[in-house]
């Protein structure tokens, strides 16, 4: 069982690397090229990187293909917050009360972590498949915008679909564009954290011996 478990956790960290390609390559603004140049003032490009795009991914790009990218940039980096938010919060002792099954068992009785998915304390497999099953839902009829099908928004990434919009109308240009690149920045910065936990977690966990890339061999 042990091998499924590590590779199903360096499945999910092989997800969260690809997600986190396109993480440092710059927003919207701009008309549709195929010239780098028209991506090189957007935002994300900024002090100490410039525009970053070290795998190429940008290199002879559209508008359109950017902007996809730059809507999976932002999805993952709102992920990536949410799960690092979540592991300060839960291995603070923080948990849901109550009960998470029918058969007694309460939030607080499971591992925190990557432990809490994979293993032998984590929750059952039909609790993980009602979470996949609850996300996809999210990702395929809530979580959209006009990159991904949706009604045309502002900017890639604007989720509100005409509906939630937490004063964002009330803002400046300005301030929308600076509040977008914090967000961006946030979001880059929870994905690196949050590869970083589930990295120690299995140094950790193997006792010293690093069992996901192999990289040291008596990390002590």
């Amino acid at each position: 069982k042990q091998p499924v478990n590590l590779f199903k956790m360096k499945l999910a960290i092989a997800a969260l690397l690809a997600g986190s390609a396109a993480a440092f390559a710059p927003a919207q603004v701009g008309k549709a090229t195929t010239s780098l140049n028209a991506f090189e003032s957007e935002i994300g490009a900024q002090e100490p990187l410039g525009f970053y795009d070290p795998l190429g991914l940008l290199d002879d790009a559209s508008q359109e293909k950017f902007e996809r990218l730059r809507y999976v940039e932002i999805k993952h980096g709102r992920i990536a917050q949410l799960a690092f938010l979540g592991q300060i919060v839960t291995r603070a002792g923080l948990h849901l009360p109550g009960n998470i099954d029918l058969e007694g068992n309460s939030f607080d009785s499971y591992p925190d972590g990557l432990a809490a998915l994979f293993g032998d304390d984590a929750i059952p497999q039909a609790g993980l498949g009602q979470l996949v099953l609850f996300i996809g839902i999210l990702e395929l009829f809530v979580m959209k915008d006009s990159a991904n099908g949706a009604a045309p928004g502002d900017f890639p990434g604007d989720f509100r679909n005409g509906f939630i919009d937490f004063g964002w109308d009330s803002f400046d240009e300005k301030t929308k564009l600076r509040k977008r690149g914090i967000e961006l920045n946030n979001g880059r910065a929870a994905m690196m954290g949050i590869l970083g936990l589930m990295m120690h977690e299995k140094i950790a966990e193997a006792g010293g011996n690093n069992p996901v890339i192999g990289l040291f061999g008596a990390y002590n």
